[in-house]
């Protein structure tokens, strides 16, 4: 088992992460700004090191800072959390190379997957349901491009290769369209992204987004954890997840499960990773992976009793996953809504200090937050402040503990989106289960 392990990350992934370290008797260092002195994972941890100033470029984003402060503090690993650089191929590569392990993926999986097109094409190959496309980067023939459009089928989706979070997309609804959106995504690629690769998909006008979690020990073992529905989403930001998606065709959730795991012994993963799918009258269509723990890993936490932070790091130690594919049982539903410090009208972020703060309990409740009263949000990181997450023996009753909890949860001194997520878990629609991408940003503009 690893000894000591440094939490390149703040906030509520990073005491999340220490948490799980704790159990497993892994010494702890913090990383942090000189924002973020204040944090509960900074108070708790075994060591701390300032690694820079607020700015992120400057702390969290700063490789030589991190690996400075692995090296002082005598760490073995480094957890890079989400954000940041956890899906940052040099950060995995310069980790590695400086005799510290990296909790993640090597840095040519992270690579492969980070690159849509190649990731696309690794997933065929593989045998994962793919979006009809391209099938390629497109290139600067008209010709050729015009004629992708014509076969894929309007509307069709332009789509940056090294793209993510909502950017490096424009969908095109006519042929006339097509030649200068691509132009102009291949402009927006190459400032945004240092990389002017595009490619086309067809672009579905409805449906779900639909993720599996897996894990793999890059020893030819893998496993799946079954899925999570995450299509309340505001610019393509999810707001709330639950697991497992509800309304699912038993056939190709059983036949995509599998192919998923089968990807993973294919590409020879390691570590946690989230195949992301479209899923739109009872298919599935891939769209990319995540090679990091993700946001909303608890709902899946809760629903099969697998500790996905703990299995990382068991991984990262070069041990075999503790668990088989016939181990895990699905039971009962999970749901997990997003608390941010931001107006629940307006998304401005509200950083401040909170004056009270009180975590709701009861059976099947879990809050995963940082906060504390008298605790103060910086500015300048993202809103997310934490995540509460409910579990039922059946959906009903998961929902009906999140609304109670919401009741609960009290925030103050800061704005929050907890009067959102009160309205959208009472909502009639997502109640009925089953809601896709475009509902929730529809019902904010009605």
């Amino acid at each position: 088992m690893l000894d000591k392990v440094l939490i390149a990350n703040r906030g509520e992934i990073a005491l999340r992460i220490l948490r799980a370290c704790k159990e497993l008797g892994i010494k702890t260092v913090a990383v942090h700004s000189k924002a973020d002195r204040e944090l509960m994972h900074v108070r708790l941890a075994d060591e701390a090191v300032c690694i820079g100033p607020a700015s992120s470029a400057q702390s969290y984003l700063n490789i030589p800072a991190l690996i400075s402060a692995a090296e002082v503090t005598d760490s073995s690993a480094i957890h890079p959390g989400y954000g940041f650089l956890s899906e940052n191929a040099n950060f995995a590569e310069q980790v590695e190379r400086s005799g510290f392990a990296f909790i993640g993926p090597r840095a040519e999986t992270i690579r492969l997957m980070g690159d849509k097109v190649s990731a696309i094409e690794a997933m065929k190959k593989a045998g994962v349901p793919t979006v009809p496309g391209s099938d390629g980067p497109l290139g600067d023939d008209d010709i050729s491009n015009l004629a992708a459009g014509k076969r894929v089928g309007y509307p069709v989706i332009i789509k940056a290769a090294a793209g993510g979070g909502g950017r490096g997309m424009r969908v095109v609804h006519s042929e006339n369209q097509l030649l200068e959106a691509i132009s102009i995504t291949q402009n927006e690629a190459q400032a945004a992204f240092g990389d002017g690769t595009v490619y086309m998909e067809k672009f579905l006008e409805k449906p779900r987004h639909v993720e599996v979690q897996v894990l793999a020990d890059g020893q030819g073992n893998a496993i799946h954890l079954y899925d999570r529905d995450c299509s309340l989403q505001r610019r393509h930001q999810k707001v709330l997840e639950e697991a497992p998606a509800p309304g699912i065709d038993p056939q190709a959730r059983a036949d995509v499960l599998e192919a998923c795991r089968q990807a993973c012994i294919e590409i020879n993963y390691r570590g946690a990773g989230t195949f992301e799918f479209l899923y739109e009258d009872g298919k599935f269509f891939f769209i990319e992976m995540n090679t990091r723990v993700q946001v909303e890993h608890p709902v899946t936490e809760m629903v099969t009793g697998v500790d996905i932070v703990k299995e990382q790091l068991r991984i990262a130690s070069g041990l075999p996953l503790s668990i088989r594919q016939e181990d895990v049982k699905l039971n009962g539903h999970a749901f997990e809504c997003r608390i941010n410090a931001e107006d629940s009208r307006t998304f401005m972020p509200s950083p401040g200090k909170v004056t009270l703060f009180h975590a709701p309990g009861g059976l099947g409740v879990r809050m995963d937050s940082h906060l504390y009263t008298g605790y103060t949000v910086p500015p300048h990181y993202d809103s997310l402040i934490g995540k509460l997450i409910t579990w039922g023996a059946d959906r009903e009753t998961a929902l009906t503990r999140m609304r109670n909890a919401l009741d609960e949860l009290l925030v103050e001194g800061i704005k929050t989106n907890i009067d959102l997520q009160k309205d959208l878990v009472r909502d009639s629609h997502f109640r009925q289960g089953g809601v896709n991408i475009h509902y929730l940003e529809k019902k904010l503009a009605g």
